[in-house]
């Protein structure tokens, strides 16, 4: 299977000749088409929304284009919280799904009419210091622990993830929030990341549903709403074949009827919490080669680098690499694509066979349009690219101009020093 890139080189030519290399490129047709698709997968439930998880792609141009189909907000800061009400969220148009959170992001969730979803059984009584009294729609986020499987494979290991309440607090939690006043109630949980199978959101989907049909028995509690968060993933590599979210959606309702339907809570809404697979395969890194090294590696030094997508180098993530321009001519050539930090592993690739790279050509980093400009950093002194929108129509915009010296000495502006940087 061949990853295609969403641009061409004649377009991408005329977005560099006006915004220089590095940055982040979206694609707002693709985009646009997804979360169509997302909404008819779940068009059976009545009640269905999707909440952007907002620190995948913090970006306001696109999150308004999800707005357009919906779309609420999954916030885990204050900055976040800030961003979506900037962006006329609606009470209930965010969910706040954070831990060890600090009181005042909690106070500030509530003044925003966020949906707060608890991490811990603890946190019940701080929710109530710090802003007076419990909220009477709230959420919990549960972790059931040991290993989650699907087909005896390991798909991820929640009992070591810091995450959620254990089922024991999670039916206690309940009890104590009743009493204290709840009356609308959710749950929450994310056991698996990024997985490329459509047999996740249903397995995961039974979990909830057989809980929530227990918690309501056992705690009086009026479930309104089931959170299967995030979790579905993304084709990262050529030999992936991607999800279908409408095989995911019709799974869900399979098991939504026969486990909640059957116990007669046919009114309970689906929301979702995805962020990687709303916007993730309609991004991507533009870069340009512009050093070669030949030592006991062959090495292509481009002008990005981890500051840019760090996923390779904190993860060994693979992110697939196209030079513009010869995606037909043989992958003969074995590289290190490189970036400038003093890291070693600022690495976008490692032994990867590419066609015969020259200085001048444009690569693009596929990939990228979740948890990659978000994850940036400004180490060694490094600056944040811009982020460019290609739109439906074939024309493009700065949406997020770039980083410069000023912005990185900004919080240097209490020290005399500050303005001889300038001079």
């Amino acid at each position: 299977m061949k990853k295609q890139p969403f641009v061409t080189k004649e377009k991408l030519e005329e977005i560099v000749a006006k915004f220089p290399t590095p940055f982040h490129l979206y694609d707002e047709k693709g985009i646009r088409e997804n979360v169509k698709a997302l909404k008819e997968a779940f068009s059976w439930n009545p009640g269905f929304k999707e909440y952007f998880a907002v620190k995948a792609c913090p970006n306001p141009a696109l999150i308004q284009i999800l707005q357009e189909y919906g779309c609420g907000c999954d916030c885990s800061s204050m900055t976040e919280l800030m961003l979506s009400h900037a962006l006329d969220c609606k009470e209930g148009d965010i969910m706040f799904s954070s831990n060890a959170t600090p009181a005042e992001e909690y106070v500030y969730a509530e003044k925003v009419g966020a949906i707060i979803n608890l991490d811990d059984i603890t946190h019940i009584d701080y929710l109530e210091k710090a802003i007076g009294h419990i909220p009477e729609t709230i959420c919990c986020r549960y972790n059931p622990g040991g290993l989650f499987k699907i087909s005896n494979s390991i798909m991820d290991n929640p009992g070591d993830a810091k995450y959620g309440m254990t089922t024991e607090q999670l039916f206690e939690a309940f009890k104590i929030l009743k009493a204290k006043g709840a009356k609308r109630f959710g749950i929450h949980a994310f056991l698996a990341s990024n997985t490329v199978t459509n047999e996740y959101y249903p397995m995961l989907a039974k979990v909830l549903f057989e809980v929530a049909v227990k918690l309501e028995k056992e705690t009086g509690a009026d479930i309104k709403f089931i959170n299967l968060s995030g979790g579905i993933g993304i084709p990262y590599k050529p030999d992936q074949e991607p999800n279908d979210i409408r095989v995911i959606g019709a799974g869900v309702k399979k098991v939504y009827d026969e486990v909640l339907g059957a116990a007669g809570m046919d009114d309970v809404a689906i929301f979702t919490e995805l962020g990687r697979f709303m916007t993730g395969p309609y991004g991507c890194l533009v870069t340009e080669a512009i050093h070669e090294k030949h030592t006991h590696k062959e090495y292509i030094g481009c002008d990005a680098c981890a500051v840019n997508l760090m996923r390779p180098a904190m993860y060994g993530a693979y992110h697939h690499i196209t030079v513009m321009g010869k995606e037909d001519e043989p992958c003969d050539h074995k590289y290190d694509i490189t970036g400038s930090l003093c890291e070693n592993n600022d690495k976008f690739a490692i032994d990867r066979m590419l066609p015969k790279i020259d200085m001048g050509d444009l690569l693009v980093i596929h990939d990228t349009g979740a948890h990659g400009y978000a994850m940036g950093y400004n180490y060694n002194g490094k600056l944040k690219s811009a982020e460019i929108l290609l739109k439906e129509d074939g024309s493009f915009e700065m949406i997020r101009r770039a980083e410069t010296p000023e912005d990185y000495f900004a919080t240097l502006d209490c020290f005399p020093i500050y303005k001889k940087m300038f001079e």
